[in-house]
């Protein structure tokens, strides 16, 4: 009977993973498409002259919190701010590794960020908060299917969190193809947004909460 009981059980669950689109260990996408072509290297490991910054707290000199070693851009924890690239991407695979140094809390790549000086300064948010990683956050009026309820602007991932200890190094890969976007956290699928009212902008890494860590950013063109 207990092994009748186990079997049904397993069955049972398959079944639930299966008609809910989201299966035990997920790592396959949707989106598809030829990214062989070109590879950016938005870092190149040396220094960030690619780049431009943003402070909360505009007294403070950004070459304090935003450091380059060894291959290595080392953020500071203090104040709230980011860096991003000058120039403007769509179509691409993103490749980010990050990790935390100390303690693991907060921070976020962000996709197809429009400019403070634009007319439509809008961006997503891919959160590397600590076991939320691959969760969205809509900022200034992006919006997706996914996300259902509109008086919230987060749209929770997919699968259980897949991020590493403190002091581990993770993998986040960003596919975006037109106004569609899939995001993976060490090769596990943790979100999907489709029909997004952005297909293209800047990337940004933030700094936010924590010491951080980020390494080997680059990006690989979609081949069209």
């Amino acid at each position: 009977m207990t092994k009748k009981i186990t079997m049904f059980t397993t069955f049972l669950m398959i079944i639930l993973c299966t008609t809910s689109g989201v299966s035990l260990g997920e790592t396959k996408g949707k989106f598809s498409g030829n990214f062989k072509g070109e590879k950016i290297r938005l870092f190149n490991g040396k220094d960030l002259n690619n780049w431009t910054f943003f402070l909360k707290n505009p007294s403070v000199n950004p070459a304090t919190v935003f450091t380059v070693g060894k291959g290595v851009i080392h953020m500071f924890s203090n104040p709230w701010g980011y860096m991003r690239t000058k120039d403007s991407y769509s179509d691409y695979k993103l490749h980010v590794e990050w990790r935390w140094p100390v303690v693991a809390t907060n921070s976020g790549v962000f996709i197809h960020y429009q400019p403070r000086d634009s007319n439509t300064f809008r961006w997503l948010e891919c959160n590397l908060v600590a076991g939320g990683a691959g969760d969205f956050i809509c900022e200034k009026g992006v919006d997706m299917d996914e996300r259902i309820d509109k008086t919230k602007g987060s749209v929770k991932k997919l699968a259980t969190s897949s991020e590493k200890e403190v002091g581990k190094w993770n993998t986040m890969e960003v596919v975006c193809i037109g106004n569609n976007l899939e995001v993976f956290v060490n090769k596990v699928l943790q979100n999907r947004a489709t029909n997004m009212t952005v297909h293209e902008g800047s990337i940004c890494l933030q700094c936010e909460g924590s010491e951080i860590e980020f390494r080997n950013v680059y990006l690989t063109k979609l081949k069209k």
